[in-house]
């Protein structure tokens, strides 16, 4: 089964809306379960992600898929950029995300919008770098979202990825699919009372081209450079482009 063809709900509906209907239905608990499940390791995951731009000093940026927006909070604090724009499909995620803006006091750095990423609403060559932390596996057309990501993007400019991978050495691979089969699913309904969302999260990594198969088609789109870095036994990779 493709990327596209997994979806959080069985309706009509294309995988974008399923998407954005999910998020909006586990916004409240999103952020709570997010570090419970992955014991906390997410947080490490994204400073590991973003200190990848270090070197480049990046003042505009953009966060796809920014959700709550804690990838771009914590890109803040590490790179001190003038402007970070958060893009998301799910209005439920982005107010949860105006309302830490407000109580951190960073309107003035971190602004929030409605959009899309297979669509986004800028002008070509805007952004330093652009970021995306496990969102590109709900994309429902990878390649096109890929692409218009590399529109917007700086020539030169660095596109940072960080999505889950599939660990592939005994005896993690099997740890790995017995807790997002069954422990994962199990958190997720009681405490975020959407039984789909954390069913869809295994499937979803499971149908992602992971790895290699994911930087060449970085490369099929055009990005340079690209690199592929596995993170703990496997379980996330950070991949990155340059424009």
């Amino acid at each position: 089964m493709t990327n596209q063809h997994v979806t959080p709900y069985q309706t009509a509906n294309s995988k974008k809306e399923q998407v954005a209907e999910m998020f909006n239905n586990i916004s409240g608990t999103y952020d709570f379960l997010n570090h419970f499940l992955s014991l906390g390791i997410d947080i490490i995951w994204r400073r590991k992600a973003i200190k990848e731009l270090k070197a480049i000093q990046p003042q505009i940026m953009l966060d796809v898929a920014t959700g709550t927006g804690d990838f771009a909070f914590e890109s803040i604090k590490i790179l001190k950029p003038k402007k970070i724009i958060g893009v998301d499909i799910s209005e439920g995620m982005l107010a949860v995300a105006q309302k830490k803006i407000a109580e951190r006091n960073l309107a003035g750095v971190f602004a929030v919008q409605l959009g899309d990423s297979e669509g986004l609403n800028f002008e070509d060559h805007t952004f330093d770098a652009i970021t995306v932390a496990f969102g590109v596996r709900n994309y429902q057309n990878l390649e096109k979202g890929l692409s218009d990501m590399l529109r917007v993007l700086k020539p030169n400019g660095k596109i940072v990825i960080l999505e889950f991978s599939k660990p592939k050495a005994f005896p993690i691979k099997q740890l790995y699919n017995f807790y997002f089969k069954y422990i994962t699913p199990f958190f997720g309904r009681l405490f975020s009372k959407d039984k789909q969302a954390y069913t869809y999260l295994p499937e979803s990594v499971a149908a992602f081209p992971d790895g290699k198969t994911f930087t060449a088609l970085m490369e099929k789109v055009g990005y340079k450079n690209t690199k592929h870095r596995s993170l703990t036994f496997g379980i996330s990779a950070i991949y990155t482009g340059i424009k």
